[in-house]
């Protein structure tokens, strides 16, 4: 029976004959786990543990003045409303405010004016400024709701909304010249074969694992929206997984360690580079281009969103009203024909 490896894990039994699970890395915390290995509960206690969780003590928090930008930040850090966000939205806040502390940290965050933060939001480009102005408004929630001002200036600030179609979408072309330079039994290949055959974010695909399937489903917690799924496993999805051995999860790295979601886009994006495609090729592309062969294939926007994920199904709808056109024009352009021919 093929063993699985989990890294970082350390296992005794207790006196009791019961099996104790620590998760145990330089420079991390020492963290208890709910067992047995491979369960949910032991799996979403091991990812939280590889992103830093449960929440760390903030360094200088004891030292910081208290109404300062330092204090409300450090506080936010602590917070259920902070803490309740997504472990990628954490990092994303976490990343703007240590910015917002480096410049501004030892001001006081009652004296912040709503001007300065228009003033700010107008020199950044449009995906930045509302990526700033949702974290900035979560911290200044918190700060109201702890009593270091009155009231919230990002209250009523509107951004331009911005249209754009996002990640670009694979063509059937571009998926056929990464197959036909990526072998099957390659990683390359397996990663494209997750990628398009389960419709997921990198964030997910990179987490899957032998443990994930049961009944010939994977069963998927994803990571940005909670949303639990489980996805019938296609054909090709399940001979790429023939050829996998018994890791902890199917995608590693050449050092035989799980791929982190920036890690692991990075790589992806050189295996595109090698099959000679171009720079708009991505992993989410091939979210997207899941989404549109199954609406394709005549599926619903609720038959998608099933195995996608996506929480509001204005996304998935786009997919399946270009379906339908091609379906529609196809359809007019052959009565045109045989009424020409009568």
């Amino acid at each position: 029976m093929t063993r699985i490896r989990i890294p970082f894990i350390n296992a005794y039994t207790d006196r009791h004959g019961k099996q104790r699970l620590y998760f145990r890395r330089a420079g991390y915390k020492q963290i208890r786990l709910r067992g047995p290995a491979g369960s949910a509960e032991f799996m979403a206690d091991y990812e939280a543990a590889q992103a830093g969780q449960p929440p760390r003590i903030e360094i200088a928090a004891g030292r910081t003045k208290p109404g300062t930008v330092n204090a409300a930040v450090v506080g936010y850090y602590s917070s259920l409303a902070f803490r309740s966000l997504a472990l990628t939205t954490q990092k994303e806040r976490r990343y703007m405010l240590e910015r917002l502390r480096a410049e501004h940290g030892d001001k006081r965050i009652a004296l912040l004016p709503r001007d300065v933060i228009v003033r700010l939001l107008g020199r950044m480009a449009p995906f930045a400024a509302r990526n700033w102005l949702k974290t900035l408004r979560g911290l200044l929630q918190f700060a109201v709701a702890e009593n270091f001002r009155a009231d919230d200036p990002t209250q009523g600030i509107k951004l331009p909304r911005t249209k754009t179609d996002g990640f670009q979408t694979w063509t059937e072309s571009e998926i056929a010249q990464f197959e036909a330079h990526h072998a099957p039994g390659t990683r390359p290949r397996l990663a494209l074969t997750l990628l398009l055959y389960t419709a997921q974010r990198r964030g997910d695909v990179v987490r899957m694992g032998q443990q994930h399937i049961r009944n010939g489903a994977l069963y998927v917690r994803q990571q940005k929206t909670g949303a639990e799924l489980e996805i019938p496993i296609h054909s090709e999805l399940q001979k790429s997984l023939r050829s996998v051995e018994g890791n902890l999860t199917f995608l590693i790295t050449e050092q035989g360690r799980p791929f982190s979601p920036a890690g692991f886009g990075n790589w992806f994006r050189a295996q595109c580079d090698a099959a000679g495609l171009p720079k708009h090729c991505s992993a989410h592309g091939l979210r997207k281009a899941a989404c549109r062969r199954l609406a394709e294939a005549g599926c619903t926007a609720h038959q998608i969103a099933a195995i996608s994920g996506h929480a509001s199904l204005i996304e998935v709808q786009r997919y399946t009203k270009a379906a339908d056109q091609a379906r529609l024009a196809r359809e007019a352009m052959k009565k045109q024909k045989r009424t020409s021919s009568a």
